[in-house]
């Protein structure tokens, strides 16, 4: 089987149009995140082959990575603990050539010869249950964050804060106290 570069341009393209797709899809990367799945050597990568497709009770997507660098195995078996399907396929990358010579177009076209270049294909199956459980954590984190980071209400009969300088203002000592003023008629 190969992968058209087209295709994987058209797939990101559509992302970008459809909200609730690339919604879908950040929430399958929290799960990546939140698995520390990019500390295995070549898992940050991958770049987005196709997906996500959004079946009733499973999410799908697939990731390429040049041949040389396939992605560390052993990381799979952290989504596998979390009910993921993992496969990994050896596939080909077709992809225009960059035209320097008149060898490289091809005949009657304009266009540069095509290359199947070698690359990993690592499909993963996610249950859409572990993708909404990890977003509902993420986002009582997030609201705990916001709650802790507020400022508390002062109590009421507390004395008022002192007044703050403005930002970028240079703080100043206080003013020293006036002194009284001289009688009129001049001699002291």
């Amino acid at each position: 089987m190969h992968h058209d570069i087209l295709d994987v341009i058209r797939n990101i393209q559509d992302l970008y149009e459809n909200n609730s797709s690339l919604a879908v899809l950040k929430d399958f990367e929290r799960v990546l995140e939140e698995t520390d799945m990019y500390v295995y050597e070549n898992w940050e990568d991958g770049e987005l082959a196709y997906g996500p497709k959004v079946d009733r009770h499973w999410i799908t997507a697939g990731f390429m990575w040049e041949h040389s660098k396939m992605p560390n195995p052993v990381a799979a078996k952290r989504l596998t603990e979390l009910g993921c399907k993992v496969k990994y396929q050896k596939s080909q990358l077709v992809e225009p050539r960059k035209i320097r010579t008149p060898e490289d177009i091809r005949p009657n076209s304009k266009k540069g010869k095509l290359d199947r270049k070698p690359i990993w294909i690592v499909e993963i199956q996610m249950p859409k249950k572990v993708a909404f459980d990890i977003y509902k954590g993420y986002m009582d984190k997030m609201k705990n964050d916001y709650k802790d980071s507020k400022p508390t209400e002062s109590v009421a009969g507390a004395a008022p804060a002192a007044p703050q300088a403005p930002a970028g203002a240079t703080p100043q000592a206080p003013a020293a106290p006036a002194a009284p003023a001289a009688p009129a008629g001049g001699a002291v």
